[in-house]
């Protein structure tokens, strides 16, 4: 007998985001009979990087519990069949397999039964099947679904059940980013549930009259309580993927025999298999520093641009320039965008490229608060530490720091919210304008963003129930549970809440950013070298900004990974544990804890002080002012929200319709004017723009004579008649000129004193030759009012000048600037009387969210009384707002979850 390790249902066959790398498929312990970390240990090149922290393999077993936890065994299964729609059984049972091939097979039996006599549904946790295709005669470890729903199955016209319908499932701890799951991640965990359905087919041991349904469910955390909500999806194309990787993985198999392969032949092995490298993926496979450092060894120069991640596409143009025999901005790398080709002269060079752009962030200015926050890993919200800074007129103040002894408690979330709120309010009691939070990446961001939307939640559910309360009936969840009616949120807290949903609402458009992502703008104007993903830390990127002699991108890579804190909100698997264990481990001291997450904030607060000094030293756009204006003018929309109480505690997708459809003209004209300003300012966008194919309103140029001024334009579509206007000479952005003139005006953003002219034929009586006379044809004159100093063999950008608002000076043009929302947002005119005396004509306007949601508890009051909501309603309602309503014994107690050591074999791959 043969002992092999089948991966089970986790990524070892397509459900992976490595599954499209032949050297991941291949070396999967099936046919290695090894694990990939043991693989990577003998390879020479032991993984360090991709294993699970403690904390997060705590909150997945937690969740794996209360999926299988009888509490929640009822509503899952029920919310399951119904989203199938199946017919509601007459009861529910639960039933464990011990992980245990005979043992499965007697509950399907024992289940089945149950459905077809008694109409009960069953949920079968602990289940084994063998893999599919593997022999009978070998010994191998059983695909293992995490949990699977036997039901009555019933044909078009029958009263009783004729037989059962097996529904897979698997558990998965995803963590919801503003309130939803990725599809990619659903995807993942789909392919593991259709593997769960090929093996149960194959194995023959079905009763007669079982079938397999072909939609499969996941059970996924609804809310911050872990409460497991059922997705369901039909598995055709899933299961069609898993057979054809399942077979490949067999077919190798096959060809190796029933013999392990020796040391020597394991690294033979790996080598020859082909490795779809890519930094941004291929970091959490174990595999990851053994392909890398292939790379690193490699001479071709190829193989540097994949180790850094250049797409496929563009690494032929690069060639050249990585082998010495080209220089940037030739022909061979005329067409790489020039984000791109900063990053490989960076790379080449060891210094960062300083990039054209000026500063238009408010970073550092007065009316910012700079925020750090340490996540910790057991909680989608759960937070270690806190530390704010708050920039007023008078300068930046100092650092606040605030550890939590409970990081996933709601009261922490409480705090926070009321930490920033007090900071908020003290710039807005200062008059400041407008308001922004600076954060050091956007995990940071979408954690405070997902904490207010989970506050506002509970906070306009508490109104429903208060008014249930005042109405004299009892207050109930969304699923007929009786309420428990929390604390309203503290003014402070409501403010920070209303604030960073404003910014949920403003992440549709491109010109907003009440939260400023601190990396990004750090981005925009320093390129570093080495793989784009690290460039995502800022630490890294503070790394290369901040050095004065070349430097190597392998050891700057290497340093800023091994390092054992990190600039942004996750932390490192190391520090995460250090941690978990001093809160909840065997030794927990809370004076130590306190230390390591002082000691975590200390170096955030380091990384950003220094971030904002280098940016202190940069050039200032002259259209800053411009930006700072359109910001403000949408923050008094938001103010009128929070101040009237209309609608500043919705979140985007909760929206009206009506809302969105009035945003959608808003966000066109954003659209536009954001393209507007960054090509005016920003010569590396105008240059992408110019050069795509698709782009109709720029074009380049080359001056070929300046007295007069002629011009060879790049373009079919800007001609002899055109009138353009000079956007860029040579990388220089003409609207940075300190003779432009930049005016604000009440609808529009005006510069004057550009270069704006008509294009007139040029005369080709003198051509030689009718091949001179061709050239000569594509040569244009230019007679603009304001005449720039040129040269000739200039590069230029142009635009062409219909597209912005020109004026009859001939040198001055105008960028429109969006129109605020005037029709489902309270008005100027809106006041605390408004609604009250004329509630027809603003209900769409300034409606305070008391009202709202009094009129939205009677209507579901009545809906309950007529049967229409849960538990009476077949099939069971989805909740689609998912606020986070504590579940039936009042929320899952995270803090006290046992959990044992997480695998040394799994990634975080294998949970999501």
């Amino acid at each position: 007998m043969v002992s092999l390790s089948t991966g089970g249902g986790t990524s070892a066959v397509a459900a992976s985001a490595h599954a499209g790398c032949e050297r991941f498929r291949l070396t999967d312990p099936l046919l290695t009979r090894v694990s990939r970390r043991a693989l990577a240990a003998r390879l020479g090149h032991p993984d360090a990087s991709a294993g699970i922290p403690q904390a997060r393999w705590t909150r997945a077993l937690t969740f794996e519990a209360l999926v299988h936890s009888p509490d929640f065994v009822s509503e899952l299964l029920t919310k399951a069949i119904g989203q199938l729609h199946e017919p509601r059984p007459d009861g529910v049972r639960r039933a464990a397999c011990a992980v245990s091939v005979t043992t499965t097979a007697d509950e399907l039996e024992a289940a089945h039964r149950c459905a077809v006599h008694d109409n009960r549904a069953t949920m079968l946790v602990e289940l084994a099947v063998p893999f599919v295709g593997i022999p009978s005669d070998v010994d191998a470890t059983p695909v293992k679904p995490d949990f699977a729903i036997v039901c009555p199955r019933r044909e078009d016209d029958s009263t009783r059940p004729v037989g059962s319908w097996l529904i897979l499932g698997d558990a998965k701890d995803y963590e919801r980013v503003r309130s939803r799951i990725d599809d990619v991640r659903l995807l993942k965990g789909f392919l593991q549930v259709a593997l769960g359905v090929e093996s149960t087919l194959a194995w023959g041991r079905l009763p007669a009259g079982m079938a397999v349904h072909r939609y499969g469910v996941l059970a996924v955390p609804r809310n911050a309580f872990l409460q497991p909500e059922a997705v369901v999806e039909r598995l055709d194309d899933h299961r069609a993927e898993v057979r054809a990787r399942a077979a490949e993985r067999l077919d190798v198999l096959g060809s190796f025999g029933p013999r392990a392969p020796a040391d020597d032949e394991l690294v033979g092995f790996v080598t020859e298999q082909a490795a779809a490298f890519d930094p941004t993926k291929c970091v959490t496979c174990n595999l990851f520093g053994y392909c890398r450092n292939q790379l690193r060894a490699s001479a071709d120069p190829e193989d540097l641009l994949v180790e850094i991640g250049i797409e496929p596409a563009t690494r032929p143009c690069l060639r050249s320039l990585v082998a010495g025999t080209a220089v940037a901005g030739t022909a061979d790398t005329g067409t790489v965008p020039a984000q791109t080709l900063a990053q490989v002269s960076a790379t080449l060079t060891g210094q960062a490229q300083r990039t054209p752009h000026r500063r238009t962030d408010p970073a550092g200015l007065p009316g910012t608060v700079n925020v750090v926050l340490a996540k910790s890993d057991a909680a989608t919200l759960g937070v270690h530490g806190l530390a704010i800074q708050t920039v007023g007129t008078g300068g930046a103040g100092a650092w606040t720091y605030r550890e939590f002894l409970a990081p996933q408690a709601p009261a922490t979330r409480q705090a926070v919210m009321t930490t920033l709120g007090e900071a908020l309010g003290r710039l807005q009691t200062a008059g400041v304008h407008p308001l922004n939070l600076v954060v050091p990446d956007t995990t940071t961001a979408d954690l405070l963003v997902d904490m207010a939307d989970s506050l506002a939640g509970v906070e306009l559910s508490r109104l429903r129930w208060q008014h249930d309360l005042d109405a004299g009936r009892e207050p109930l969840t969304f699923d007929g549970e009786p309420a428990a009616l929390p604390d309203p949120l503290s003014e402070h807290a409501r403010l920070a809440v209303s604030f960073l949903l404003e910014e949920d609402r403003a992440r549709a458009m491109t010109l907003r950013h009440p939260v400023v992502d601190l990396r990004a703008v750090l981005g925009r104007h320093v390129v570093a070298g080495g793989p784009a993903v690290d460039s995502g830390r800022l630490d890294y990127l503070l790394e290369w900004a901040e050095a004065t002699t070349p430097q190597q991108h392998r050891d700057v890579s290497d340093d800023v990974a091994a390092r054992e804190r990190t600039s942004g909100a996750r932390l490192s698997n190391a520090e995460s544990d250090r941690l978990h264990e001093a809160l909840r481990g065997r030794l927990a001291d809370p004076v130590e804890y306190e230390r390591l997450v002082r000691q975590s904030l200390a170096y955030k607060t380091d990384v950003v002080d220094r971030t904002l000094a280098v940016l202190a030293a940069l050039p200032v756009s002259r259209l800053r002012d411009a930006h700072r204006a359109l910001e403000g003018d949408a923050q008094q929309v938001w103010l009128r929200r929070y101040l009237l109480r209309a609608s500043d505690l919705v979140r985007f997708s909760r929206t009206s319709q009506l809302w969105r459809n009035v945003q959608v003209e808003m966000l066109d004209a954003d659209a536009l004017c954001a393209r507007q300003l960054s090509v005016l300012t920003d010569p590396r966008i105008a240059h992408d723009q110019a050069q795509t194919a698709g782009v109709r309103e720029m074009a380049f140029a080359n001056v070929v004579e300046v007295g007069p001024v002629k011009l060879r334009i790049r373009s079919r579509r800007i001609a002899a008649g055109s009138t353009i206007v000079l956007l860029h000479v040579n990388g220089r952005a003409c609207a940075e000129d300190p003779a432009t003139t930049v005016k604000l005006q009440q609808g529009s953003i005006k510069l004057g004193r550009l270069s704006i002219g008509p294009l007139t034929t040029s005369p080709t009586a003198d051509a030689a030759d009718a091949a001179d006379a061709a050239d000569a044809a594509d040569v244009l004159g230019w007679a603009p009012v304001q005449v720039p100093e040129l040269q000739v063999g200039d590069t230029l950008v142009v635009a062409d000048a219909d597209w912005f608002t020109t004026f009859r000076t001939g040198h001055e043009i105008a960028v429109k600037r969006p129109s605020l929302d005037t029709r489902a947002a309270p008005r100027p005119t809106c006041g605390p009387d408004s609604y009250p005396d004329d509630p027809e004509a603003h209900q769409w306007c300034c409606r305070p969210h008391e009202v709202a949601e009094a009129e939205y508890s009677d209507l579901l009051a009545e809906r309950r009384q007529n049967g229409e909501l849960n538990p009476q309603a077949w099939p069971p309602l989805i909740d689609t707002d998912r606020f986070d309503t504590p579940g039936p014994d009042g929320g899952t107690d995270l803090e006290t979850a046992a959990s044992g050591a997480a695998p040394a074999d799994l990634t975080l791959d294998d949970l999501e």
